[in-house]
Order: C-alpha cells, then sequence, then structure tokens
C-alpha cells in the first residue's frame, strides 16, 4: 500500500469515527429526552481492491425494536379502550347509586314500600299520604334522570369520536408532510433521524385512537395500516368521514341512520363488529358505548320503569282504573304502550291526579285515580292493593331481563348487582390493560439508551481515533524522511 493510500485510509477512520463521536454524544445528551429514539452509526469499507481501503458512513440507523414498538401501540390502545369503557360503567352505577346510600335507587324503592305501608295503616292521614305520593315522586325521578345520564354518555361518546376523527385526519396529514420531508433528506443523502423522532412520537398518539401497523417503504417513508387492514395511508393520507350529532335520544341508533358511522375515503366502514376494520382503540370503544353499552343499560332502566308502570294500571289495584287509564305511574301523562317501551325511563312520572305538584290531590292515592269525590278516610283498601302490587312477585314483561317473577325491589336489586359487576369486570379489563401497557413500556426503555454502553463505545473509538491519529503521525515522519533523502 502506498503511503496516499495508507493516509487516505487514516483520514477516511477519523472522518467516520469524528462522526460516531458525536452520534454517542448525541445519545447520552438525549438519554432521557422523551421520543429520542437511539442512532447508531453504520460502516462499510470503500475501495478495497489492492490500493488500499477507506471507511465510510454508510448510514445513521435509529435502533427500533418493530415488534415492540407494534405491541406497545396495540397496548396502548387497549388500554385506552377498556379504561374509557371502564369509565362509562363508573357513571352507570353512579347514575343508580350505591346500594347502601341514601338517595340510591333502592333506597328509593324501599322509600316508596314503606310510605305505602305506612299510609295503608293509617289511611285518614294527609300527611302520610302526602309521604306515600313524594316517594313515588321521588323514585320516578330516580330512574328519569339515571336514563337521562345513559344519553349524556351517548352524546359525550359520540363527540369523542367526532374529536377523534378530526385527529386522526389531521395527524396522518402530517405523517404524510413528515414522510415527504424524511424522503426528500434520505435521498440527498442527509440526517432524517430528528424528523423520524418526531413521526414516531406522532404515529404513538395516533394509535391510542386506532391501532396501527407500521410498514416500512423506500427513502425511510412509512405506509398506516389499521390492524383490521384498512390503508390509512399509503403514499396519501386516507379521509375519514363522521357526522356529529349534538342531540341524541334513545330511539336513535346507527341502524335506523339517525346516527353517524365511520366512511373511509368516501366509501362506508362496515360497523357490524364494533367499529369495523378501526377497532380495537377509543374510537372504537365510544361507538361500542354510543351503540351498544349504553343502549343496553337504557333498555334495562326501561324495562324497570315498565314493571313499576304495570304493577298499578290494574283495576285490581285501582278499581276506578278503566281499560285505557293510567295507575300511579305513567307514561308522560299517559297510559303505557307495550310497544312503545323504548326511552320509557325518561318519560316515567306520577300520575297527576294524585301529585299536588301537579295540581291533583293526595286523597286519590286513598280513594282512586279517577275518583270524583272522597270517600270514607278510613278505607286503606287501595292503599293495601299498592303496596301488596309492589311487593308481589310477578313476571317482568321487559325483555332487558331474564324471564322469571320477582318483586319490585328484587328488581331493582337485580339492576343493582347487573351494573356492579359490569362496572367491576370493566375494572378489571382496564387493571389487566393498563398493566400489559406498563409492561412493555419498561421493555421499550430497557431497550433505550444505556449510557454505560454508551461511554464503552466512546472509549473504544476514542482508541481507534489515537491508532488513525498515529497512523498519519507516522505516514507524516516518513514522507519526512524520503523529503530529507531526496534533499
Amino acid at each position: 500500500m502506498s503511503l496516499s493510500a495508507s493516509l487516505t485510509s487514516a483520514f477516511s477512520g477519523l472522518a467516520a469515527l469524528s462522526r460516531m463521536t458525536e452520534v454517542v454524544s448525541s445519545n447520552v445528551a438525549n438519554a432521557q429526552t422523551a421520543g429520542y429514539v437511539r442512532r447508531e452509526v453504520v460502516l462499510s469499507s470503500h475501495g478495497a481492491d489492492g490500493s488500499g481501503a477507506t471507511v465510510r458512513v454508510s448510514d445513521l440507523r435509529r435502533d427500533v425494536d418493530r415488534a415492540l414498538l407494534a405491541d406497545r401501540r396495540g397496548a396502548e390502545a387497549g388500554a385506552g379502550a377498556s379504561g374509557r369503557i371502564a369509565g362509562f360503567r363508573i357513571a352507570m352505577e353512579t347514575g343508580i347509586g350505591d346500594v347502601t346510600s341514601a338517595g340510591s335507587l333502592t333506597d328509593r324503592i324501599a322509600r316508596l314500600e314503606a310510605a305505602l305501608i305506612t299510609a295503608s295503616g293509617q289511611p285518614d292521614s294527609d300527611s302520610f299520604l302526602d309521604n306515600a305520593v313524594a316517594a313515588a315522586r321521588k323514585l320516578a325521578s330516580q330512574i328519569s334522570s339515571s336514563a337521562e345520564s345513559v344519553q349524556a354518555e351517548r352524546i359525550s361518546a359520540d363527540a369523542r369520536i367526532a374529536q377523534g376523527v378530526d385527529r386522526l385526519n389531521t395527524g396522518l396529514r402530517q405523517v404524510a408532510d413528515l414522510n415527504e420531508r424524511i424522503r426528500t433528506l434520505t435521498t440527498a443523502d442527509r440526517d432524517a433521524t430528528g424528523l423520524m423522532d418526531e413521526r414516531q412520537q406522532l404515529v404513538d398518539r395516533l394509535a391510542e385512537f386506532v391501532p396501527l401497523r407500521e410498514v416500512e417503504r423506500d427513502d425511510g417513508q412509512i405506509a398506516l395500516f389499521t390492524a383490521g387492514g384498512a390503508a390509512l395511508l399509503d403514499g396519501r393520507p386516507a379521509e375519514i368521514g363522521f357526522r356529529p350529532t349534538a342531540q341524541i335520544t334513545a330511539d336513535m341508533s346507527l341502524a335506523s341512520g339517525a346516527l353517524s358511522g365511520l366512511a373511509l375515503n368516501g366509501v362506508a366502514i362496515n360497523m357490524s363488529n364494533g367499529a369495523g376494520l378501526m377497532s380495537g382503540g377509543t374510537l372504537a370503544a365510544d361507538f361500542a358505548i354510543r351503540d351498544t353499552l349504553a343502549p343496553e343499560a337504557q333498555a334495562r332502566l326501561d324495562g324497570l320503569a315498565r314493571d313499576l308502570v304495570e304493577r298499578f294500571a290494574s283495576a285490581t289495584v285501582d278499581p276506578t282504573l278503566g281499560a285505557g287509564d293510567a295507575g300511579l305511574f305513567t307514561d308522560a301523562g299517559a297510559r303505557f304502550d307495550p310497544l312503545n317501551e323504548t326511552g320509557l325511563a325518561q318519560r316515567l312520572a306520577v300520575n297527576a291526579a294524585v301529585d299536588p305538584v301537579q295540581g291533583g290531590a293526595v286523597w286519590r292515592l286513598r280513594d282512586g285515580i279517577n275518583a270524583s269525590a272522597q270517600g270514607a278516610t278510613g278505607n286503606g283498601t287501595i292503599l293495601s292493593a299498592m303496596s301488596a302490587a309492589l311487593t308481589e312477585p310477578r313476571p317482568t314483561g321487559s325483555t332487558a331481563y331474564l324471564s322469571g317473577q320477582r318483586s319490585f325491589a328484587t328488581l331493582g336489586a337485580t339492576l343493582a348487582s347487573m351494573t356492579v359487576n359490569d362496572r367491576l369486570d370493566a375494572e378489571e379489563d382496564a387493571v389487566s390493560s393498563a398493566a400489559r401497557l406498563s409492561t412493555l413500556t419498561e421493555l421499550e426503555l430497557q431497550g433505550g439508551i444505556d449510557t454505560d454502553r454508551e461511554m464503552q463505545d466512546l472509549l473504544a473509538i476514542e482508541q481507534a481515533y489515537g491508532a488513525n491519529a498515529r497512523v498519519v503521525q507516522t505516514v507524516d515522519q516518513l514522507i519526512q524522511m524520503l523529503l530529507e533523502l531526496g534533499a
């Protein structure tokens, strides 16, 4: 090898080692920087043809465990979804109240039972009659407010879907822009790793809404697909469509067309399996809340309200009632139609004839809803029949509950138990998902920047740098000797 070739090789080594020192220093400096991915210099030989070989930096690689990254993103989406559903279940339990708390659904039922028993024992007491009507009014209000909270959760879920879709569309356009900028730098043989870090953080945020599968493309670009196989970005970003609904009532559904599903580039996505191709993240969880879980909770409350209405809407309980008359509890003031059960919980109200708040008279609770004049004040027959109707085991007309005969208190306890069990199951799922995410995040951090390793690498680089510097020094001395000999 000639002296000039030796110098060229040594100088190329010094340049490569200088770049490696720069990269190691950057790794150490950013060891605690969120989103920073460890860099690694890739070296290659050049011109190894017998006349001397040089070394050059062929690539600056980001040290990413793509399998672990994909698992962590999936876990993040799952944790977000399970947490969202757990929040909904907690709200539902809060709506009906803790069974041990005053003012809960079960407490309101117990108070009505006690008030009717007391009033039937002293039917001449206007105070006891007024207490019974007030207890009925509070029970109806409790059921109605619980159902209103169900629809409030549906409205919130719909609004979150709209926000999520907007952030997805914006994020996909930003990733596409970063792809183009990275391609430009890569083709110009310039460092694009900083932009790649920025892109990875952006994709991490988008993966909370929908689990994303990242596929590498040429020139440092990436494509993004959902776990279900929908292409969200492959060259150009997809456009996700959704139409938000400001107000949602119990009868509104996706199937009826009253609520919006998702569209991908103008083509409707089959939503039969939650969110279809977009399932797995918080977006799918909000669709599940809006279209499945909340309607299920509404149906349970409607079934409870139906059972309450039907217990008192009988001439055997109140002989003054005709075939088309409403009993103590009404469907917005009218008799309940079994074909119109959806939304009954919100419409549930005490019959105005017995309610002083609505202009009625409490004595009709004793003498009959349709009584035109007061009867004997000591006659507690109707009050006793009402008390018995509330506590009598009977089949539940609603399909929201399993068949079987129950008292109204038992039916209320069944609803409370189902709600608590749903909450416990959802919280268990949320804890499990959060633990999985924590484990994968920890594994990802462990595979990050090890400063001890980086310092060891720096020492090795320093030694190699010194060796190349000595080659240059030695060649310089040889050249000086040759020049002296020539003189």
